[in-house]
C-alpha cells in the first residue's frame, strides 16, 4: 500500500489546474465547459446487452492498432452520452494517446431506448460489474481503467468498495461524484441549483419516463411528469421503480462515500471544492477513504467544468490528469 507521502508525491505530479481568469464560479465554470463542446472522436459503435439482457446498450469505441495498449472505459453522467463534452474531450485524448477506448452506456442513453424494467441510477454498481466483465471479456490481455463522471463516478466507486481486490479494472478515476448522495441531494434542491439544473436534467428524463411507463413495476406516472426538482424525481420514479422506500431510503443506500475506505485499487477521486452538485463540507477525507484512494480537491473547476487555458478556455486538462494517472499504473518508473 502506498504511504501518504507517496500518494502525495503522485498527486503532485499531476497537472496543476487553473481557470480562465474571467471565468469565476462554480455555476460559471460548470456551464461554460459544455459551450467548449470538442469535435466528435472517431467511434465506432457496438450494440451488447445490459446486465439483464433485455434491453441494448451502445458501446461507443476508440480503436488503436496496439494490441497491448490500455483500454480505458467512461462511464458518464445523468443522461450523459459518448457526446458530452467531457466524453469527447477524454476520448480524443485516449485517440491521440494510441489507447483503446470506450463509452459503456446505461440503459436508455446513447440514442437506444431502454427495453428493460428498469432504468439506470446513481447505485447501480452491479450494472458497472457488467460492463467491465463484457470488456475484459472482449480485451483479456489489455489493462483496464475505468473512469466514472457524475452518476457514473458514484456507481463506479460504490463498484469499487463493494467489490475491493476483485474488482475487475486496475485503475480507476471518479470524477465530480456526488459520493455523499444526501449532501448533494439537499444542494440541488436550494437556490441557483435548483433553477439551473432540474430543468436541464427533466427536459430528457420525464419524457423517456412517458414513453416507457408501461414496462416498469407499479409508479404514480402522473407525480413523475409533476416533478420540479430531481428529488421529486427521484421519490416519485427512481425509488419505487428501483425497490428503495423513497428518495431518502435511495440516497443513503446508493451514496459511495461508506464505501470508499473499502477501495483496493488505485483510484483517483477528483471533486472540484466549489462543484454545485457536492457541497465541500461533505467532500471525502483522508479519514474517509483507504490507502489507495488519491484525494484530488481544486479550489476551482465546477461540475465536471475543469475549464482551463487562457481566452475561451478548453477541455484538456482533465483528460491529461487521468491519463497522466492512468500512465503511472502503465509505467511506474
Amino acid at each position: 500500500m502506498p504511504s501518504e507521502q507517496q500518494r502525495q508525491q503522485r498527486l503532485a505530479a499531476l497537472p496543476t489546474y487553473r481557470s480562465p481568469v474571467w471565468l469565476k464560479g462554480g455555476h460559471a465554470q460548470t456551464i461554460w465547459a459544455k459551450t467548449r463542446l470538442p469535435p466528435a472522436p472517431p467511434y465506432r459503435r457496438q450494440v451488447l446487452t445490459d446486465s439483464t439482457g433485455q434491453t441494448a446498450i451502445p458501446y461507443d469505441w476508440i480503436d488503436t492498432d496496439c494490441a497491448d495498449a490500455p483500454l480505458l472505459v467512461l462511464f458518464h453522467g445523468l443522461e450523459g452520452s459518448s457526446h458530452s463534452h467531457y466524453a469527447r474531450a477524454l476520448m480524443q485524448a485516449v485517440a491521440e494517446r494510441g489507447w483503446q477506448g470506450c463509452v459503456a452506456h446505461f440503459r436508455g442513453c446513447g440514442g437506444i431506448a431502454n427495453t428493460a424494467p428498469i432504468a439506470y441510477h446513481s447505485g447501480d454498481s452491479a450494472e458497472i460489474g457488467h460492463y467491465l466483465a463484457t470488456l475484459r471479456r472482449l480485451h483479456p490481455q489489455r489493462p483496464l481503467y475505468a473512469a466514472g463522471v457524475s452518476l457514473g463516478g458514484n456507481a463506479l466507486a460504490k463498484y469499487l468498495g463493494e467489490t475491493g481486490d476483485a474488482a475487475l479494472c486496475d485503475a480507476a478515476a471518479v470524477i465530480s461524484a456526488p459520493v455523499d448522495l444526501p449532501a448533494a441531494s439537499v444542494a440541488l434542491e436550494r437556490g441557483l441549483s435548483r433553477r439551473l439544473y432540474a430543468p436541464y436534467f427533466l427536459h430528457t428524463l420525464l419524457p423517456k419516463v412517458r414513453a416507457e411507463a408501461a414496462q416498469y413495476p407499479p409508479f404514480d406516472l402522473n407525480a413523475v411528469l409533476k416533478s420540479r426538482s430531481l428529488g421529486d424525481f427521484d421519490n416519485a420514479f427512481t425509488a419505487p421503480v428501483h425497490g428503495f422506500a423513497d428518495k431518502n431510503d435511495y440516497y443513503r443506500r446508493a451514496a459511495a462515500k461508506p464505501l470508499l475506505r473499502h477501495i483496493r485499487k488505485p483510484t483517483l477521486l477528483l471533486n472540484a471544492q466549489n462543484d454545485p452538485f457536492m457541497p465541500a463540507a461533505a467532500l471525502p477525507r483522508i479519514s474517509d477513504v483507504s490507502e489507495q484512494v488519491y484525494l484530488h480537491q481544486p479550489p476551482q473547476g465546477g461540475h465536471v467544468g475543469f475549464v482551463s487555458g487562457s481566452g475561451r478556455g478548453h477541455l484538456r486538462w482533465l483528460p491529461e490528469t487521468l491519463l497522466a494517472f492512468f500512465e503511472f499504473e502503465t509505467d511506474p518508473s
